[in-house]
């Protein structure tokens, strides 16, 4: 017979991470700032299981702040298994995040963020960073970029799909028919050369693509939330911010046009005069 050892008396219960105390109040408050990371629908049950795993590291860092940093590698499991299958291949991640780029599956902003992920992790790996490399806060925009990816990897090819304009060539009624022609620009189109790690005004460039992007496509797959509109409107104030700053003219249409779309996504959401 080998007992276990005996449990220590008395056991102690978790504490907040003393590097956790700028960022909430309370426990509780970890919550919200996961609220929006939403498992997409018709995920296997190993992607699933890791998004869900990576969400609630992140909310977890409140006792272990090395959890976030966590989170975001334990993330990219679901990231490549995801790309692997819809692109048929088996290759780095790296490469697939290039050929999802190439076959319009991500936008170009998008894989930037998912790139930065797979650097941290290769980072990691290799010794020259530490689990403790990003605040929670960070971790939550990281881990976002995959659940988008991973939502806009599962839609069905675009042969599955109707058609967005009717036989006279008219866009259907409703928030879809306005969104899908941009959205669809704007998978093609190219993030700006040399803006990659750009910030105007303290707003991140590509945090910025990549937040109207997942935005945007949830609103197509089915409306936004509360905290979603919020988010959108946060988005569109930033771009209201930035475009003016912009003098390189690529990047100013570029987000320009980004702007556009922010704003067809938010049209249901303005209040209605009486």
């Amino acid at each position: 017979m080998n007992p276990l050892p005996p449990t220590p008396d008395p056991l102690l219960l978790p504490v907040r991470d003393p590097r956790a105390r700028d960022l909430v109040l309370d426990y509780a408050d970890m919550h919200a700032l996961v609220a929006d990371l939403v498992l997409p629908g018709g995920a296997s049950m190993y992607v699933t299981s890791a998004m869900e795993t990576s969400r609630e590291l992140i909310r977890h860092s409140y006792y272990r702040y090395e959890f976030a940093t966590v989170a975001v590698t334990h993330s990219l499991f679901a990231l490549e298994h995801v790309l692997a299958e819809r692109l048929a291949m088996n290759e780095p991640l790296h490469d697939l995040i290039e050929r999802a780029i190439d076959a319009g599956l991500i936008t170009a902003g998008l894989a930037a963020e998912l790139d930065r992920s797979r650097l941290l992790r290769d980072r990691l790996a290799q010794g020259a960073e530490s689990s403790a490399a990003l605040r929670p806060i960070r971790a939550v925009a990281m881990v976002r970029a995959v659940f988008d990816a991973v939502s806009l990897l599962l839609r069905p090819p675009p042969a599955a799909e109707g058609t967005a304009a009717d036989v006279g060539g008219t866009q259907p009624e409703g928030p879809e028919g306005g969104l899908a022609r941009p959205w669809e620009d704007h998978l093609h189109a190219p993030f700006p050369d040399g803006f990659r790690g750009v910030d105007f005004d303290g707003v991140d460039l590509v945090l910025l693509d990549a937040d109207v992007a997942g935005l945007v496509q949830r609103e197509l797959k089915g409306g936004l939330d509360d905290s979603g509109i919020a988010h959108l409107w946060g988005c569109i104030a930033d771009l209201d911010k930035i475009v003016p700053l912009i003098n390189e003219e690529y990047c100013a249409s570029y987000f320009t046009k980004l702007r556009t779309m922010a704003q067809a996504a938010a049209v249901r959401y303005i209040p209605r005069a009486t």
